[in-house]
């Protein structure tokens, strides 16, 4: 199955699965305002920071959330695991969507997809936004982690010596020569630069399974080798772990990437 839904298909299935409008951006403004002016009818918002992620401190900026509060806030958004869920984003290379998508898979849910495209290929389609909040009822989902495979840094560290540990994030900021993020600059030695921009098409929609497999097979992804994934805060990586899965590709997230790994000074920085 797929991980990704069209938006003609969104449509047709639209009474049949749970939608959750996950618009965020780095530094804001806050993805409400704009699930407020206008969403695909019956989505609910899902707060990446609160839904997704717990506080920031030492495992990162949005490490894992705790099982049972993911759990609550998956409820209270209506989600149950009888039902399917359809993530969405403003698809500026659907990063927020997949961290959901990801996250929901993680903690157990069987069938997740990532609207292709996100909301513009939605409005692109000449389908109805609204700006109505209807309540879609309580969920009955329950949190089971390991559905998908994270690293911790250690693994991490091991993943880019035995395998190919995958650097998500911008090239200024792998090669260390700009970090408006985060308070040190660089990247973790052996590590390789795969920026998310390159798995979609200006559209925002992803690129075909032969043209992901292709990019990555050029960057040491082929089969046997061991596949990680990092970025900032693990929220762009689960674009990659996504770009790598319609590629045909396993691979684990380090969820708490850089902002993980720059915690402790003993780490080497390349």
């Amino acid at each position: 199955m797929s991980p990704l839904i069209t938006a003609d298909e969104l449509a047709a299935r639209l009474d049949e699965v749970t939608v959750l409008d996950v618009r965020w951006r780095l530094g804001g403004p806050p993805g409400v305002e704009s699930y407020r002016e206008g969403h695909i009818p019956g989505a609910a918002f899902c707060d990446l920071d609160r839904d997704l992620a717990a506080p920031p401190g030492p495992g990162g900026r949005h490490p894992l959330p705790a099982a049972g509060d993911f759990e609550a806030a998956m409820r209270r958004l209506g989600v149950s695991l009888s039902r399917p869920v359809v993530v969405y984003d403003a698809a500026d290379s659907s990063a927020a969507a997949a961290r959901a998508w990801w996250t929901l898979r993680y903690f157990g849910h069987p069938d997740v997809r990532v609207l292709d495209g996100g909301l513009a290929a939605w409005t692109r389609a000449g389908r109805p936004v609204t700006a109505d909040v209807a309540f879609t009822g309580e969920g009955d989902f329950v949190a089971k982690p390991g559905g998908m495979p994270i690293l911790d840094a250690g693994e991490a560290a091991l993943i880019a010596e035995a395998g190919v540990l995958l650097d998500a994030r911008a090239p200024e900021r792998f090669r260390g020569e700009r970090e408006p993020v985060d308070p040190v600059a660089g990247h973790i030695p052996g590590a390789v630069n795969a920026p998310t921009g390159g798995n979609v098409e200006p559209s925002g929609r992803f690129h075909a399974r032969d043209y992901l497999r292709e990019r990555f097979n050029t960057l040491g992804v082929v089969s046997g080798v061991p596949v990680g994934a990092y970025c900032g805060s693990g929220v762009t990586a689960a674009q990659e772990v996504l770009a790598l899965e319609i590629a045909g590709v396993p691979a684990a997230l380090y969820v708490g990437s850089w902002s993980n790994w720059i915690t402790d000074p003993g780490r080497p920085i390349a």
